[in-house]
């Protein structure tokens, strides 16, 4: 999706320094003092980045935390020493830990950036747990997950998701009230954090990369990348009110890349591999995840299921490793005729396989897609032109039209899809011709884009007539609620004010239903 060509001042409100315009070039790394934040951490104390835990199962969680007492360091080291420390956790019924039900001891390596994931087993279905650390004679923040219910159960699931936090383009308000809803699960879509900082001005109609500061290349710089996003206090009481189910979009690698195609070939860039694979390192460092996902190489498996009970399974995709490469040279909008060539995949033979094979076994009320990009066909022109986003769905017509007969095959109850990446929100009605086969629910941005607006521009006006199955657009940041129940699905789009400060309320700009066993979206 193109960048916006807006930025705000948080740098400069934090005390960070903004960087100069840069093009993209190899550095080992970058100053602390170019990263806003710059200097913000507490001396001494080895859990300033906070704690997290993921991938909830019947009987355990994902426990994560990683040690830093600079957590910019150049090297990438977050200022802890070359040698494993060791850290104890432990896990409790009770927000005091008077009723601790598990404690052990992991070691935080130096080759895993000192992170520590610790995979529980043994704990009781649907139940709410407290967890914390202890390392260096410092206590870390306190956490709260849950477990997820038994296979055949059918109890009610609160969920938010989000996607696209730009550190530089505002404040993290809105995860602070993504916590503050005590979800009982939280999926984040892509966009975590992004691999290049942004000057602060664009002009109208420019590209931030233009404008921007040292990209992220190297691991070092992806380490610190992750650090500056995860010492932000609101982002931070988010990953400790709820379990996270992440996965990456493009700006954890590099904007609009492909599996191992970088964006702009005409600005050689020949470690595009090995900066790939510092990526993938870096993500799996800094963020609950299972050994599962540990990386290989340039390789690391993100797409993956979690069920909750029988009412819900959530299919969680990975549309940028294995996809073929945007058609028309990436422009926004286009309507290159290769998009419609039915070889043409966003998942990758393999994952498909996966995903069609799990919709065709699935016995849940709701089949739910956790994905990146647009769903919806999306026309951006108006009258008898046409034009897509070649970097969405509508660039792998036959992907997406293999991937709705499948569901339709299955005869899955209830497919929903779940989006991120566009910086706006929508709700869509998923068509197979003329029949409504599915729903699509995409989540605004946290901060990427600044801080929008409530009012349609007449552009947006006309090309949202183009597009009858759409039935909301919006252009403010936030995030969206749900609610599964065994009768309904209901969405409610979260939003604030603005960005640019800290401290914005937050509202609902609204809310849809999903009926069960009738797709398609009704205004709650």
């Amino acid at each position: 999706m193109p960048e916006p060509t807006t930025v705000s001042r948080r740098s400069v409100l934090l005390g960070g320094t903004l960087v100069g315009a840069a093009t993209l070039s190899t550095v080992a790394s970058f100053p602390a003092a170019a990263l806003p934040g710059a200097g913000a951490a507490r001396r001494g104390e080895v859990f300033t980045l906070g704690v997290a835990s993921g991938d909830p199962a019947p009987d355990g969680v994902v426990l994560w935390t990683r040690l830093a007492t600079n957590p910019l360091a150049e090297d990438g080291m977050g200022g802890m020493p070359n040698k494993a420390l060791p850290v104890q956790w432990e896990v409790a019924e009770d927000e005091q830990f008077k009723r601790v039900v598990r404690r052990g001891e992991a070691q935080a390596a130096p080759e895993l950036g000192h992170s520590v994931h610790v995979e529980l087993a043994g704990l009781r279905p649907d139940r709410e747990y407290f967890y914390r650390f202890h390392a260096e004679g410092s206590v870390s923040p306190t956490g709260r997950t849950r477990t997820t219910p038994l296979p055949g159960a059918l109890t009610s699931l609160s969920m938010a998701f989000a996607s696209c936090a730009q550190y530089e383009h505002g404040y993290f308000t809105a995860y602070r009230h993504l916590g503050e809803e005590h979800p009982d699960l939280v999926l984040h879509l892509g966009d975590y954090q992004y691999e290049y900082q942004a000057g602060d001005y664009v002009a109208p109609g420019g590209n931030p990369r233009d404008h921007a500061g040292p990209e992220t290349e190297t691991l070092a710089n992806y380490r610190q990348r992750h650090a500056q996003y995860k010492s932000d206090p609101d982002l931070q009481f988010a990953h400790s009110m709820a379990p996270w189910v992440v996965v990456w979009d493009d700006h954890e690698v590099d904007n609009n890349w492909a599996d191992e195609i970088y964006e702009k070939p005409e600005i050689p860039q020949p470690d595009f591999l090995a900066r790939r694979k510092a990526a993938f390192q870096a993500y799996y460092e800094n963020m609950p995840l299972r050994r599962a996902q540990v990386p290989h190489g340039i390789d690391l498996r993100l797409y993956r299921r979690v069920q909750w009970g029988r009412l819900a399974t959530f299919h969680m995709l990975d549309t940028r490793q294995y996809r073929d490469d945007q058609v028309g040279g990436d422009k926004f909008p286009n309507d290159d005729p290769a998009r419609l060539d039915p070889k043409r995949s966003l998942t990758g033979a393999e994952q498909e396989r996966w995903l069609l094979q799990g919709l065709r076994s699935s016995k849940a009320t709701w089949d739910v897609l956790g994905q990146q990009v647009m769903f919806a066909p999306i026309d951006y022109a108006n009258g008898e032109t046409k034009a897509y986003n070649p970097d969405a769905w509508d660039g792998y017509v036959g992907s997406r039209q293999r991937v709705i007969q499948g569901w339709e095959q299955a005869k899955v109850r209830n497919p929903v899809v779940l989006t991120g990446d566009v910086h706006s929100n929508w709700a869509n009605d998923i068509h197979d011709g003329d029949a409504v086969v599915g729903t699509e629910l995409t989540t605004t941005s946290i901060t990427s884009g600044g801080d929008g607006s409530a009012n349609l521009t007449d552009k947006e006006k006309a090309y949202l007539a183009e597009n009858p199955h759409v039935r909301l657009y919006n252009n403010q940041r936030g995030y969206i609620r749900t609610k599964f129940t065994a009768g309904e699905l209901r969405a409610d789009y979260r939003v604030v004010p603005y960005v640019s400060k800290p401290g914005a309320p937050v509202e609902t700009l609204a809310s849809f239903v999903v009926e069960d066993g009738e797709p398609g979206l009704h205004e709650a």
